[in-house]
């Protein structure tokens, strides 16, 4: 793992909270309460796959609390450091998955940046999550654990769509338009 920051990363960062705080008003309802389907995901899972842990990280944590601030008017930190965890974890394989390069697409690649994520929303849900709602918010532990169980399975099923979807046409798109060449 090759840790990169430059401008692309920041440009990366400042876009990619943006449009998670965008989009943390799309939510399709789950039967738990407080528990939501939100794309927001795949756009995180997305940036740390091409651009690494740092970026993944950063737009995780600050994308989900500036958002919970902007529409809610307080921060559930104990759900924001779980998005960090996430976009940590997948951007540590960011070049594994060679989504610049052109390189995702193929089976492989495709099932180890779903391996990958699945073992990072566990992490995240069924363990930090709940954890943290225990010892931040003195939550009750059979809900906590509820809704993190949930998190985590919507959380799978939207970065295994549309984060696979976005990776996969980027991938497509991005590595034709880099070999361009600047003419003499």
């Amino acid at each position: 793992m090759k840790l990169k920051f430059g401008i692309k990363e920041v440009v990366a960062i400042g876009i990619g909270t943006a449009l998670f705080v965008a989009l943390t008003e799309i939510q399709i309802p789950t039967p738990i309460p407080n528990t939501y389907l939100q794309p927001r995901m795949a756009i995180m899972a997305f940036l740390a796959a091409v651009f690494g842990p740092v970026v993944g990280g950063i737009v995780g944590l600050l994308g989900h609390a500036l958002g919970d601030a902007m529409f809610y008017g307080s921060v559930w930190w104990s759900w924001v450091f779980p998005d960090a965890v996430v976009g940590l974890a997948i951007g540590v394989f960011a070049s594994k998955f060679a989504v610049k390069e052109g390189g995702f697409g193929n089976t492989k690649t495709i099932v180890l940046f779903n391996v990958v994520q699945v073992i990072a929303n566990a992490v995240a849900w069924i363990l930090v999550a709940p954890i943290l709602d225990i010892l931040i918010y003195a939550e009750p532990a059979n809900k906590v654990f509820v809704q993190g169980a949930w998190a985590f399975v919507g959380n799978i099923i939207i970065i295994g769509i549309l984060g696979t979807l976005l990776c996969v046409g980027y991938s497509a798109i991005g590595a034709k338009s880099s070999s361009l060449t600047k003419e003499d």
